[in-house]
């Protein structure tokens, strides 16, 4: 049954404790509670998460656990581990963290072991990337490859492309890396203009080889690959039948459809529906990430990740870290109203990570019904968004400090850069821990004023302060901590989730935008004059538009 979280005698006490905090300074909370620090630093794994600048107090917490109980968070994190179909208007289990599990492990579900199915892919990822990076794979001319090429879209992409930046310092030297996701002809352009077909590796990352863009781009790469192939061959013309075989892998379940593009199915690497593609980079999507750093690395970041599954599966709730932040961010979107959450990673290496939060937090929370069918009461899901510090300070910050709008911000720092040189890592964190103070402190008009600042200018430098945030920080960006931290907001969107009863795993509004998309495009490109009959009067308009731009008829 589907609890309504607003209806329970735990939300009802918080909202009634909302009304006696809203309005406490954390200057009042830090001064009135010189442990506070303490008590509100959490490890998880190797993540040290100071949580004490967020606008709570001891009996927001315990309330605030007190809601997770009622509204069953344990028993769907249960339920989920133990392979119960949770997606359930798909009818599915929601399994990413079996990719993840040591192979010694067993998880049945309807009757396969999948962890031992997720570890057979591994090792075939782990054979293919092989021959790639120590050259023993030559494409069609007989030279090894030089270029790995990504093509997918959404979390076919976004994933694998966020953390192949976030690990380029680990990744082998004389291999590119690119990939290729918007249907935008430039994209297939900019990532392959400079480079030699006879070396270029394409991965197609589909689950059921339809997706429209992805094979609207691969067939594009299929073009550019024989047609380069022939351009180099001369006179002689000929190109290697086989050629479209030694240049391309799929990752998806469609064998026949693999098959007919002209992919040897020998190079296809299967991933299952319990895996959502927003979930899924750690599965055969991530594959172009394992040529980039190697299946040592991808395995380090894959013990990363289940390092942050076992703690979020088997710590109490009121020492769970990912429970915690869910529960944060609960409290900031339906009690104070906040609508945005800032993610901020002060490593440039992480300048991907707040897109890919966008996703896997949009995506999966963007609900308003609940797993009965019925409608939300309240807010559900937040808008993602942010970017690398110190970039973020000269760009957004300023509203975020003084601005009209509640903006909690999670702040991602490292002890160490990947690429250190002195003192300038020390000035980065500088930055980073004076950001989260003057959020939280401000500076008042009288101390504005006492440093002899024109009475004119006082009000304007005023810094109001109490603006929530959370500081993660971990050793360095590695492949472990990589996986630590994606596995860490995985299960803070899951907890949120439960508790507003919403499936976090389906998607059918982005369904409905791929079927009319496929409905319109022939309507486009038509010679002759379409029937727009069925069209709403805007998007009819906007139809005769475009065809007259590009010279067709209207």
């Amino acid at each position: 049954m589907t609890i309504d979280p607003t209806s329970t005698p735990q939300w009802q006490a918080l909202a009634a404790h909302f009304g006696d905090v809203e309005d406490l300074h954390l200057r009042q909370l830090f001064a009135a509670d010189p442990e506070r620090t303490v008590r509100l630093t959490a490890e998880a794994g190797d993540l040290v998460v100071d949580y004490s600048k967020n606008r709570i107090t001891a009996e927001t917490l315990a309330l605030l656990f007190d809601l997770a109980r009622a509204t069953g968070v344990e028993a769907h994190r249960d339920a989920m581990f133990a392979g119960v179909h949770i997606n359930s208007t798909e009818d599915r289990a929601v399994l990413h963290v079996a990719l993840r599990m040591p192979e010694d492990e067993t998880l049945i579900v309807d009757g396969q072991n999948v962890v031992a199915d997720a570890h057979a892919v591994l090792r075939r990822m782990g054979d293919l990337s092989d021959r790639i990076r120590d050259g023993r794979w030559v494409g069609a001319t007989g030279e090894r490859i030089r270029a790995v090429i990504n093509i997918g879209i959404g979390g076919s992409d976004l994933g694998p492309d966020m953390a192949t930046e976030a690990l380029a310092g680990y990744a082998t030297p004389d291999l590119i890396s690119r990939f290729v996701s918007n249907v935008d002809p430039v994209d297939l352009y900019a990532a392959t203009h400079d480079l030699d077909p006879a070396t270029t590796l394409f991965v197609i990352s589909s689950k059921t080889f339809t997706t429209l863009e992805t094979l609207t781009n691969a067939a594009g790469a299929r073009e550019w690959l024989l047609n380069g192939l022939a351009d180099a061959a001369g006179d002689s013309g000929s190109v290697d039948p086989d050629a479209v075989a030694k240049h391309f892998i799929a990752v998806s379940t469609n064998t026949k459809a693999v098959a007919e593009f002209g992919i040897d199915t020998a190079n296809m690497l299967e991933f299952w529906d319990w895996v959502g593609g927003r979930y899924s980079y750690d599965s055969a999507i991530g594959f172009s990430l394992m040529v980039a750093i190697g299946k040592d690395a991808f395995a380090e970041m894959l013990a990363g990740f289940h390092a942050i599954d076992e703690h979020f599966r088997t710590a109490p709730v009121d020492q769970n870290v990912p429970v915690l932040l869910g529960l944060i961010n609960v409290w900031y979107n339906n009690f104070f109203g906040a609508q945005t959450h800032a993610v901020l990673p002060y490593s440039h290496r992480l300048a991907r990570f707040p897109a890919y939060l966008q996703q896997l937090t949009m995506e999966s929370n963007g609900k308003s019904v609940r797993l009965d069918g019925s409608a939300v009461v309240g807010q559900t899901g937040e808008i993602f968004w942010g970017a690398p510090g110190t970039n973020g300070q000269h760009a957004f910050y300023q509203l975020i400090h003084q601005g009209t709008k509640l903006i909690p911000a999670d702040f991602i720092a490292f002890a160490e850069a990947t690429h250190d040189n002195g003192t300038q890592q020390d000035l980065l964190m500088a930055n980073c821990l004076a950001q989260t103070k003057a959020l939280a402190f401000g500076k008042t008009a009288e101390e504005i004023a006492a440093e002899g600042t024109p009475p004119a200018l006082v009000p304007h430098k005023v810094m109001p302060g109490n603006r929530p945030s959370t500081t993660i920080v971990a050793p360095k960006l590695t492949p472990r901590i990589l996986g630590e931290l994606v596995a860490l907001y995985e299960h803070t969107v899951f907890v949120e989730g439960a508790i507003w009863g919403i499936d976090s795993f389906d998607q059918w509004g982005v369904e409905l935008g791929k079927v009319m998309a496929k409905e319109l495009a022939p309507v486009l490109s038509a010679d002759e004059v379409p029937d727009l009959s069925g069209q709403d009067a805007s998007t009819a308009a906007l139809v005769r538009l475009y065809r007259s731009l590009r010279g067709r008829p209207v």
